[in-house]
């Protein structure tokens, strides 16, 4: 997606957000001023979005190397790195709401995982500040860290369907609920999500088949070839993954305020959603033919 066509989207959706926002705010009594920055709130979403797709490891770097040196005629009224970030927490529920606006649909074949978020490097947990409330030891396939859980679901054309942010320590199962209220059919997920009391709250509740891999001391029962076949594409939300750690850079250890981490993290999310072409299992190109069929 080109710059022009990004900020042409953002602006559409900012100009049906602002004036219901401004509605719904809840007022203090105070007066307070509320002054209109030089960049536009639509050119602060895009700009922001837009660093998630441009491959710079850093957004002072980006910021500074790129988007003011190379992008002055389309941000004519850009502003200094240090008041840009001071303006980032003001947009991280525009960012939420927009994310939410480009969730995909349920196709009946969803797929759940969840990955490690990060914060510091094990050798300093003691040392960590920023997040010392929020982030807790977790441990995944991969070993131990410190940071958060970043929960995800996904249909068969690779469009994020739900998310959850959870702190390290969160079983996968604890979410599932809250994530899978909008889906029917089939979820797959790892054997981490195996729960029995889970499949028969999520069947009974809304006719979802949660549909796992077994692990070695459980009995094997028979399943639907077509089930078998879907279970062993669940690398699909893996690739989804790896995109969104190191295409969007959602992961890193350099976060100095919460803020910013969760407004980091919504744009990297809106990034993968705006990608053209996404990881899918193109299920709509086969035709099912029932047995016994010509």
């Amino acid at each position: 997606m080109s710059i022009l066509d990004l900020y042409c989207a953002v602006d559409a959706f900012w100009q049906r957000f602002e004036p219901v926002w401004e509605r719904e705010l809840l007022a203090t009594g105070q007066r307070r001023r509320r002054r209109a920055t030089r960049l536009h709130p639509a050119e602060i979403l895009t700009i922001l979005i837009l660093f998630q797709q441009s491959g710079y490891r850093t957004f002072k770097s980006f910021y500074t190397q790129h988007v003011q040196v190379h992008l002055r005629q389309e941000f004519p009224h850009v502003l200094s790195y240090t008041r840009f970030v001071e303006l980032m927490p003001r947009f991280l529920v525009p960012l939420a709401i927009y994310l939410h606006t480009h969730r995909g649909s349920c196709t009946g074949v969803s797929f759940i995982d969840s990955t490690s978020l990060a914060v510091c490097h094990p050798a300093r947990i003691q040392q960590h500040r920023v997040f010392r409330v929020d982030a807790r030891r977790g441990k995944t396939s991969v070993g131990w860290f410190y940071g958060f859980k970043l929960h995800l679901v996904v249909n068969d054309r690779g469009e994020l369907l739900a998310f959850c942010l959870t702190p390290g320590n969160t079983d996968d199962r604890r979410p599932v609920s809250r994530l899978t209220q909008r889906l029917f059919g089939r979820l797959f997920g790892d054997k981490g999500y195996i729960s029995q009391p889970l499949a028969e709250q999520l069947f009974l509740g809304q006719g979802l088949r949660l549909i796992t891999k077994l692990r070695k001391n459980m009995r094997n029962i028979l399943m639907p070839l077509a089930d078998h076949l879907l279970l062993r594409k669940r690398a699909l939300i893996e690739t989804i993954i790896d995109q969104l750690k190191n295409v969007c850079q959602i992961e890193h250890s350099r976060h100095r305020s919460p803020f910013n981490f969760l407004v980091h993290l919504f744009a990297g999310l809106i990034a993968y959603c705006q990608l053209p072409k996404k990881p899918s299992l193109h299920l709509d190109h086969y035709v099912c033919i029932e047995p016994g069929g010509e």
